[in-house]
Parts: structure tokens; sequence; C-alpha cells
């Protein structure tokens, strides 16, 4: 049901539970399939250029940029945009990308034009988000932004009725 909807989609679950997999399968199989899929791992980018990364910046917004760079969220418009590890991502970005999110529209880095994009958000987290907003380190309106559909995976020690079924998939792929 969640790759029928363009609405924002949250996957918990520890890592190793096939997040990313996830987020992939809901690409594949919505009506989205046939637009782009971008994912980030917002964990394996510096904190400093997650933001130039997501929406882009224009030549000269700083030491470096010669040249305009689209941004993720840019290159996704029309399709998917998965934010991996979004735990990661420190509150200054959080905030930009909820109002990015609530205004569909952003500004590059440095720029002033208003880019205006269609992009359903697939966020993936092995870490406890209700948790992290208690603590102050994820905000709490971003959370419910992202959950619109909220999927949990559990880890397969607790899903053992799909080892055979799953160890008959890897054995067929081979």
């Amino acid at each position: 049901r969640a790759a029928m909807t363009s609405l924002s989609v949250l996957i918990t679950g520890e890592t190793g539970t096939g997040k990313d997999m996830l987020a992939q399968y809901i690409h594949q199989n919505g009506s989205r399939a046939q637009k782009p899929f971008i994912a980030i791992n917002c964990a394996a980018i510096q904190p400093t250029m997650l933001e130039a990364e997501l929406f882009g910046y224009e030549a000269g917004a700083f030491t470096g940029a010669e040249k305009r760079k689209h941004g993720l969220m840019e290159v996704a418009d029309g399709g998917i945009l998965f934010l991996d590890e979004i735990s990661s991502m420190p509150l200054d970005i959080q905030a930009k990308l909820l109002r990015a999110i609530e205004e569909r529209s952003f500004r590059r880095v440095g720029g002033t034009t208003l880019i205006h994009v269609d992009v359903q958000l697939i966020a993936a987290s092995n870490r406890n988000l209700a948790a992290m907003i208690q603590d102050g380190i994820f905000r709490q309106d971003l959370y419910y932004r992202l959950k619109v559909v909220d999927l949990h995976l559990l880890p397969l020690r607790e899903r053992r009725v799909d080892i055979p079924e799953l160890v008959g998939f890897f054995m067929r792929k081979n």
C-alpha cells in the first residue's frame, strides 16, 4: 500500500533488516517507478556538506563552488528521495528539510530562486527517533511529517518463519 501512495514513508528497524531494499521495492512497485530513485546516506556525508548535497548550490556560494550544482532533491523531482539514516541529520538541516517538505520547494545554497519539486520522501533509521526527540536531537515536527506511513522491520531472529522462503530465494538467485 505504501508503494501506491505519494505519502512520506518512515522505515525503522535494526541494521540489516532490509530498510534499503524495502525503499527500493516501494519505488519499483509504485506510481513513480519510471522516475528517479535517489538515495542518500545521511550518516556518510559530512554535516557541513549535507545541505549542499540535498539542495545544491549556486556558483560562488562558498569557497570552491565554481559552478552551479543541482541538489539531490532537485534531481529526484517526480520520483523518490530516500534519506537513509536520517537520524544522523543535524538539527539545522532538519529544519530546512521540514520547510522543503511543507512548501514542496527550496532554494539552493547561495540562491534566491525558489525551486519547486514533486518528491516522495522515504526515510530510514536504525535509531529510536522518538527517544531522540526527547533528547532534543531530532525534530518532532519533521518526525511526524516523515511518519505518514510508518513501517517497522523486525530482525530475522524475530521472523524465523521467513527463513525457508529466504533460503529458497537465494538458492534460486544463484
